[in-house]
């Protein structure tokens, strides 16, 4: 079985999107999208330096749009599982079908402006615990009133809360630990993104989807979802609700997956699949970063679809 992955925040690289601009009609794309989106894809993609492209509410639109352009030139309709990671997931459900790629770009603009202005409110941050005993490192975050917002495997948890609680945190990591501050706006996948949802809550209200026309898994818990209906309610519940990507790769080794492709701008997801799918049946993967990269996705696709 092939899977299909969207990143999410985080991955995004100054100029990614420049080679993908050769293809016909990408330009074309973009700058459709960048209306539904509110922002610049063209731009964002292409001539942006690092630091714009780190603001919440101009990347997440940006990556979804990449991942569905990107997605455009492989033949999706032999893959037979796709999952994404945060906002990934917005792409994620454009590419099983339950979203017209229109409707995921708007939610994905609404969804980055929204988290933006949450995290605004106060000082909130987030940082990653790398190593240790999990149960030990779940307790250490409580201890200082923080919540695991990605718990993404391969011996990485996610904190995220108040800048103090981080501070203290990183003043005394849990026992062979190493904690690194991350540089983003807030706490994302924690309470502090209420106001963010409640918002998002009223944009998908006027989406109708459609039911999974393949296998979608849900950050939430690692389940696939077959309603329409629930996986949008999942999506914006999602932006509270912890990332749980470590379930996800559970359920695609559960599965039997065989061969995974990463959309742009890939790399993150596809070390971690790396890291925790590993030994004998571990899957074979590919980078899709450049249309150069596109002939090796459709030969994974064509040798492992179902």
């Amino acid at each position: 079985m092939l899977a299909v992955l969207s990143p999410g925040q985080g991955s995004q690289k100054p100029g990614f999107l420049t080679p993908w601009l050769d293809l016909p009609d990408a330009a074309a794309r973009l700058r459709s999208w960048s209306e539904l989106a509110g922002v610049d894809l063209l731009h964002l993609g292409t001539e942006a330096d690092a630091d714009e492209i780190k603001d919440t509410a101009r990347t997440q639109p940006l990556l979804v749009a990449a991942a569905l352009l990107a997605a455009e030139h492989l033949p999706m309709q032999d893959v037979g599982l796709v999952a994404g990671h945060s906002v990934g997931e917005l792409g994620a459900a454009a590419l099983a079908g339950v979203l017209p790629a229109e409707a995921a770009v708007t939610l994905a603009g609404a969804r980055g402006r929204e988290m933006a202005a949450a995290c605004a409110l106060e000082p909130t941050g987030m940082a990653a615990v790398l190593g240790g005993d999990p149960d030990e490192v779940l307790a250490a975050l409580e201890s200082h009133g923080l919540h695991p917002a990605n718990r993404n495997g391969a011996g990485q948890i996610v904190a995220a809360g108040a800048v103090a609680g981080l501070e203290k945190l990183a003043a005394e990591p849990p026992a062979r630990t190493r904690v690194i501050m991350l540089k983003v706006a807030g706490a994302f996948h924690t309470p502090y993104m209420a106001p963010a949802e409640a918002a998002l809550a009223e944009v998908a209200a006027g989406i109708t989807p459609a039911d999974p026309a393949r296998i979608l898994l849900s950050n939430l818990d690692g389940t696939a979802v077959e309603d329409g209906g629930e996986l949008v309610q999942r999506l914006v519940r999602q932006v509270t609700a912890p990332v749980r990507w470590d379930l996800c790769m559970r359920t695609m080794a559960d599965l039997g997956v065989t061969g995974v492709i990463e959309l742009p701008p890939a790399g993150t997801l596809a070390g971690l699949v790396k890291r925790e799918l590993k030994g004998p049946g571990a899957p074979e993967i590919v980078t899709l970063n450049t249309p150069d990269d596109l002939p090796a996705a459709r030969d994974l696709i064509a040798r492992h679809s179902a």
